[in-house]
């Protein structure tokens, strides 16, 4: 039977009807979505996880952010220490939730230990419990004051080993310009005797049995907002500012 004229089939109607509700409903998303921007807010989207609870915190730098200005701009130095340290650790404290017995270790036992760890979460160890570890020596080292060249026993031991200062500041120089990518140089104790190493990654010296008493980051996240490409430039900053007493307590203890 054909509809009466002016009416429409059923079909048509319940076409009509779904393209003016396609219609009507894109016309609401349009105006809630200039009504937020014109508000200066955003619809919720959905929230970040919290980050994995474990043995690991967020060491508190103990100065702040812009203290080793020029050297470290202070946006550099709170983006390195709240954004990526604090990614090493919860990436860390993931990997051994379920190995409390590991956790209940230090960073540094931990990655003296590396046989103990299940071959499941090795590299997670290796990269975060690393990450952490060499980046809690790094802020360490970098406190300000404190003498600006070693002295003592330890000036003693870095003649004895390398000649001279300036061998010993060549070396760690050629050291952190010489690892491809991303990583450390290192001044290190092995024997009470001290030598200079570079690791790549996140890789801690003490992984092969060295104890690190001072360590350059030479990640491009540590330095690339200032010193873009430059990174021997960089290097050469940062040692004017390593504090030697923080450096002389390590070496003392290693000592021993």
């Amino acid at each position: 039977m054909k509809p009466l004229p002016g009416l429409f089939s059923r079909r048509e109607i319940l076409k009509k009807l779904g393209l003016s509700a396609a219609a009507v409903g894109l016309a609401s998303l349009g105006g809630a979505r200039a009504q937020a921007a014109d508000s200066g807010t955003a619809s919720p989207g959905p929230s970040a996880p919290p980050a994995p609870r474990g043995p690991y915190t967020l060491p508190e730098l103990g100065y702040p952010y812009e203290a080793l200005e020029p050297v470290i701009d202070a946006q550099t130095m709170e983006i390195h220490h709240s954004k990526h340290h604090q990614a090493y650790i919860s990436n860390a404290n993931r990997a051994l939730a379920a190995y409390p017995d590991l956790g209940r270790m230090s960073p540094e036992e931990l990655l003296q230990n590396m046989r103990r760890v299940p071959g499941s979460i090795a590299v997670a160890v290796r990269n975060n419990v690393g990450g952490h570890a060499n980046h809690a020596l790094f802020w360490d080292i970098l406190t300000p004051g404190g003498p600006k060249e070693a002295r003592g026993a330890l000036a003693s031991r870095i003649n004895a080993d390398f000649g001279n200062r300036d061998t010993f500041l060549r070396e760690i120089g050629e050291a952190a310009g010489a690892r491809f990518g991303s990583g450390w140089a290192w001044l290190v104790a092995y024997n009470k005797k001290l030598s200079v190493i570079s690791t790549a990654n996140q890789d801690s010296p003490l992984m092969d049995g060295y104890v690190p008493l001072l360590g350059i980051d030479v990640w491009e996240h540590a330095y690339y907002l200032k010193y873009q490409n430059r990174r021997s430039e960089y290097v050469g900053a940062v040692m004017s500012v390593v504090n030697w007493d923080k450096v002389g307590e390590r070496f003392a203890a290693a000592m021993r």
